[in-house]
């Protein structure tokens, strides 16, 4: 299916699986999601990360970006790295207990492979590379915090990342929509943002365990974003090698808030 069916199976979809509200999120494995996904650099995140890192380079330099938010952070680091040169203060907001614990040791010990993220996220780019110690600045400027991307408040970050968040939690189109949105919405006004989003996934597993996933394409991503940002670019990451089966590629979109 392409972008113009997305909407026909999210309907269906919604009618057969759960909502954000329908799961437990305190059971997620943390440590095996980071194994599968980060364990080491793949090629998809790389090309993710030079798209993110080129945006916030061009943008968050114009002035000092007092707080950042990774919305939704999970068990993975490289959002938060890609926002370290440009932010004073670095909330990472999640819902889950057991990626917050993660999150917590990862920022006390980070795992060997954040390394390799991080050559690739400064090579070749003087912001990141005037950063002495980024896993040092890392540990004293971000803060794990219990989150839940429905109920962010508005205007309170200048700077944001949302990576494989709103299309991974539900099956339902408006929940998608509302998580984006949301997301957006808890910027200040020109605030420079990245999101990530998988394109068409149907769900995925953790440890064994299945997760719900809505069905989005590039046009779904473009359709909630066009009244409340500034859009630089979407572009879809293709995945020659997928991680897992289920899903088309990512969808990465960059720009500033309105």
């Amino acid at each position: 299916m392409g972008d113009t069916d997305v909407h026909v199976r999210g309907a269906i979809d919604a009618a057969r699986w759960p909502g954000n509200a329908d799961v437990d999120w305190d059971d997620f494995d943390s440590e095996a999601y980071f194994e599968h996904n980060y364990g080491e650099l793949h090629a998809e995140d790389r090309q993710i990360i030079d798209i993110v890192a080129d945006h916030f380079q061009r943008w968050a330099p114009h002035r000092w970006r007092a707080r950042a938010v990774d919305v939704g952070a999970g068990a993975n680091l490289y959002p938060a790295l890609t926002m370290l040169p440009f932010a004073g203060h670095i909330t990472l907001s999640e819902r889950a207990f057991t990626n917050r614990n993660w999150l917590e040791c990862q920022l006390e010990k980070p795992a060997e492979s954040w390394k390799q993220f991080w050559t690739a996220i400064s090579e070749g780019r003087s912001g990141y590379q005037r950063v002495g110690r980024p896993f040092e600045q890392l540990h004293s400027r971000a803060k794990v915090a219990k989150g839940n991307v429905f109920v962010l408040e508005p205007k309170q970050y200048d700077l944001g990342t949302m990576f494989f968040v709103a299309e991974s939690i539900t099956t339902r189109i408006a929940e998608f929509e509302r998580a984006t949105r949301r997301f957006i919405e808890s910027l200040t006004s020109k605030a420079p943002f990245a999101a990530a989003f998988m394109r068409d996934s149907s769900g995925y597993s953790v440890a064994g365990q299945r997760f719900p996933a809505c069905a989005i394409g590039k046009n779904d991503v473009r359709r909630c974003l066009a009244d409340i940002a500034y859009v630089d670019d979407i572009q879809v990451v293709d995945s020659d090698d997928p991680l897992r089966e289920g899903y088309r590629g990512m969808i990465v979109a960059t720009g500033r808030k309105r």
